[in-house]
C-alpha cells in the first residue's frame, strides 16, 4: 500500500510541473492581450496545479497504516482531498462568471494574434498528453485522487477547445463572444466538480458499492455455503470493503467452516480488483424442507 501511495504522489509532481507551465502560459498572454477567455482558462489550469499540491497531501496522509484512532485506515483523507479539489473548481467557475458579467458591461475588444492560437493549440496537446498518462496511472493504482484530477484535466481540453472559438470569433469582429465563452467553460468547470463530489460522495457517505445479489450469486458458487446474507459494502475506489453472513452445514468442523470462510474472501477478491477486506460471519445451516430455496439474502 505504501509503495502504491508513493507511485501516485510521483505521477502527482509530474502533472504539477507540466500544469503550472500550461497555466503561467496562458495567464501572462491572456492578461498581455485582454483575452478574458484565455485568461479564465489559465487559472483553470492554475488549479489544476493547486489540485495537484492538495491531491499530494491527501495522499502522503492516506498512505500511513491504520492506527488506535483510524482502525480502517486513512484511506478516506484521498477522498476529502478529491473533494476539496472539486470545491475548488466550483470557485474557479464562479470566479469567471462574474469576470465575464463585468465584461458585459465594460466591453473591452481583446488583441488577438498567431501567438495567442499557437499557445493554446500547445497547451491543448499537453493537457491532452497529461490526462491520457493521469487517468491510465489512476485505474492501474485504483486511485480515487488521479482520476479525479485527470477529470480535471481533460476538462482542460474542452476549455481550451471554447477559447480557439472565442479567438476566431474575436479575430472577425464578434468580441462578445470571448465573455459569452467564458460562460460556457465556466459551465464546464461546474460539471467536472459535480462529477468529482458524486464519486467521494458514495465513499464518505458509506453507500453501496457492490451490488448485493451480485455477490451472493458469486459466493453461493463455493464449495460449502449453503447460503447467504446481510451483505454489506461500503469504501472507495481500490478500498471496497465488504461484509457479510454465509450459512454452512451446522455438523461442519470449525476448522473446515473457516476455510469456507477464506475461500469465499479469496473468490470476492479476485472478482473485484477494488475489494481490499472481507468480513465473513458463519452461522449453521438449518435443515428446510426439500425444494425449498436455501438462498437467504437481506
Amino acid at each position: 500500500m505504501l509503495q502504491k501511495f508513493k507511485k501516485v504522489q510521483q505521477v502527482l509532481i509530474y502533472v504539477l510541473f507540466l500544469n503550472l507551465a500550461v497555466a503561467f502560459a496562458k495567464i501572462i498572454y491572456g492578461t498581455l492581450t485582454s483575452t478574458l477567455s484565455m485568461t479564465a482558462d489559465g487559472y483553470h489550469s492554475l488549479f489544476d496545479g493547486v489540485s495537484n499540491i492538495i491531491g499530494l497531501a491527501g495522499s502522503f496522509i492516506g498512505a500511513r497504516p491504520p492506527d488506535t484512532e483510524h482502525p480502517y485506515g486513512h484511506r478516506k483523507y484521498e477522498t476529502v482531498a478529491a473533494i476539496f479539489i472539486a470545491l475548488l473548481l466550483v470557485f474557479v467557475g464562479i470566479e469567471i462568471c462574474l469576470n465575464a458579467l463585468n465584461r458585459f458591461f465594460t466591453p473591452n475588444v481583446p488583441e488577438v494574434t498567431a501567438i495567442s492560437f499557437l499557445i493554446i493549440l500547445g497547451t491543448m496537446c499537453i493537457n491532452y498528453l497529461v490526462t491520457r498518462y493521469e487517468y491510465k496511472q489512476g485505474e492501474l493504482l485504483r486511485s480515487q485522487v488521479l482520476i479525479a484530477d485527470s477529470m480535471h484535466t481533460k476538462s482542460d481540453i474542452y476549455v481550451s477547445l471554447s477559447v480557439i472559438v472565442s479567438l476566431a470569433a474575436v479575430k472577425i469582429g464578434f468580441s462578445l463572444m470571448d465573455p459569452l465563452i467564458a460562460v460556457v467553460i465556466a459551465f464546464i468547470i461546474f460539471r467536472a466538480g459535480y462529477r468529482i463530489i458524486k464519486e467521494g460522495s458514495r465513499a464518505l457517505l458509506d453507500m453501496s458499492r457492490i451490488e448485493e445479489k451480485e455477490i451472493c450469486d458469486l459466493v453461493m458458487g463455493v464449495e460449502g455455503v449453503k447460503g447467504c446474507h446481510k451483505i454489506r459494502t461500503r469504501g472507495s475506489m481500490g478500498d471496497i470493503k465488504v461484509d457479510m453472513h454465509i450459512l454452512v452445514q451446522s455438523d461442519m468442523p470449525l476448522e473446515d467452516a473457516h476455510l469456507v470462510a477464506h475461500k469465499v474472501s479469496k473468490k470476492l477478491k479476485g472478482e473485484y480488483k477494488d475489494v481490499s477486506e472481507v468480513v465473513v460471519h458463519l452461522e449453521p445451516s438449518l435443515q428446510r424442507p426439500q425444494g425449498s430455496n436455501s438462498k437467504k439474502t437481506s
